[in-house]
C-alpha cells in the first residue's frame, strides 16, 4: 500500500469510529429535538361544521403555541410547585451526600465498604418502584407507621394531602438520589493527595477542622457537579407524582410541567401544544443550567487572580 492510501486511510480511520455516535445521536436525539420544534410551531385548524376528514387541517401556528403556553395558569403553578419542590430536596440531599462521603472518609472507621453500598443501594431502585413502595407506606390502612402511631394514641400524619405532599415526594427523591451524589462527593475526597492530610493533623487540627477547611474546598468541583445534576433533575420531576397519582386526589394531572405535557400530548390530544410547553421547559433548563455553570466559573476565575 503506497503512503497516500495509508495517509488517507489514517485520516479516515477517525471519521469512521465517530461515525456511530454520531448516527445514534442524530436519529435518537438530534432529529426528535427538531420534529419537537416542528410541531411547536403547527396547529390543528378545523374548517367549516363537517366531522369529515378534510375538517381539521394541520397549517402554520408560528409563536401562538408558546405564548399560549407561556401565559398558561396551570403551567406556571406547575412551575411554582416545583420550585417548592427543588427548594427542600436539593439542599437536603446534597447537605446528606457530604455529610455521609465526610464520615466514609473519616479516619478509623469500621465498615467502610457495606456502608457505601446501603447508601448507594436506594439509588439502583427505579424511580417508579420507589414511588410505590413510599406511596403505600403513606397510605394510612396499609402502613405500619400509621398503626404503630395508632397504638400509641398518637395522630395519623396525612402525607398524600395538603403541604404535607411536599415532603413525601421529597423524601422519595432524597432517599433515591443521595446515594449517587455520595458516590461522587466520595471519590473526589479519595482522590485527594495524603500530604494534604497530613500536614492539616501535623498543624494540629481535628478531624472537623480538616473537613470543614480542606476537604470541603477541595472537592468543590464534585459539589458543583452534583447540584447541577440535582437541579436538573428537580426541573424535569415526573415519574414520583405520577406514580403517588392514584393514591391521592391532591396530585392533578399537571401537578409538574412535564405531567402538564404527558396530559397535552396524550390525554387532551393538543400535541402541538405539549410540543411547544416542552421546549420552554427544555430551554428554561439549558439557561438556567448554563447561568448557573458561568457564575461558577466567573467566581473561580476571580478566586484564581486573587
Amino acid at each position: 500500500m503506497s503512503r497516500r492510501a495509508t495517509s488517507g486511510a489514517r485520516r479516515r480511520a477517525p471519521f469512521a469510529f465517530l461515525a456511530p455516535a454520531v448516527i445514534l445521536f442524530a436519529l435518537f436525539f438530534a432529529l426528535p429535538i427538531g420534529y419537537a420544534v416542528y410541531l411547536s410551531l403547527r396547529t390543528i385548524e378545523v374548517q367549516g361544521l363537517g366531522l369529515g376528514s378534510g375538517a381539521r387541517q394541520e397549517v402554520w401556528a408560528g409563536l401562538s403555541n408558546y405564548t399560549d403556553a407561556l401565559g398558561d395558569s396551570e403551567l406556571l403553578a406547575g412551575a411554582a410547585r416545583v420550585g417548592v419542590y427543588g427548594l427542600i430536596v436539593v439542599p437536603l440531599m446534597l447537605g446528606l451526600a457530604l455529610l455521609f462521603a465526610l464520615l466514609l472518609d473519616a479516619d478509623r472507621v469500621r465498615g467502610r465498604r457495606f456502608s457505601r453500598l446501603v447508601i448507594f443501594l436506594p439509588y439502583a431502585v427505579p424511580g417508579v418502584i420507589a414511588a410505590l413502595l413510599w406511596g403505600f407506606l403513606y397510605l394510612p390502612s396499609v402502613s405500619p407507621l400509621h398503626h404503630v402511631l395508632n397504638s400509641l394514641g398518637l395522630p395519623e400524619p396525612d402525607l398524600l394531602g395538603g403541604n404535607a405532599l411536599f415532603i413525601a415526594l421529597s423524601n422519595i427523591a432524597v432517599w433515591g438520589g443521595t446515594g449517587f451524589n455520595m458516590i461522587v462527593i466520595y471519590t473526589a475526597l479519595r482522590a485527594l493527595p495524603a500530604e494534604v492530610h497530613e500536614a492539616a493533623k501535623l498543624d494540629g487540627c481535628s478531624q472537623l477542622q480538616i473537613a470543614l477547611r480542606v476537604k470541603i474546598p477541595m472537592v468543590a468541583p464534585s459539589l458543583v457537579l452534583t447540584f447541577f445534576f440535582s437541579i436538573i433533575a428537580t426541573l424535569q420531576v415526573f415519574s414520583e407524582p405520577t406514580t403517588l397519582r392514584p393514591l391521592t386526589n391532591s396530585v392533578s394531572s399537571t401537578w409538574s410541567p412535564l405531567m402538564k405535557v404527558y396530559r397535552d400530548a396524550f390525554d387532551g390530544g393538543d400535541i402541538h401544544s405539549a410540543a411547544a410547553t416542552a421546549v420552554i421547559i427544555a430551554v428554561v433548563t439549558l439557561l438556567l443550567s448554563f447561568g448557573f455553570l458561568r457564575a461558577v466559573g466567573s467566581r473561580n476565575r476571580q478566586e484564581t487572580a486573587r
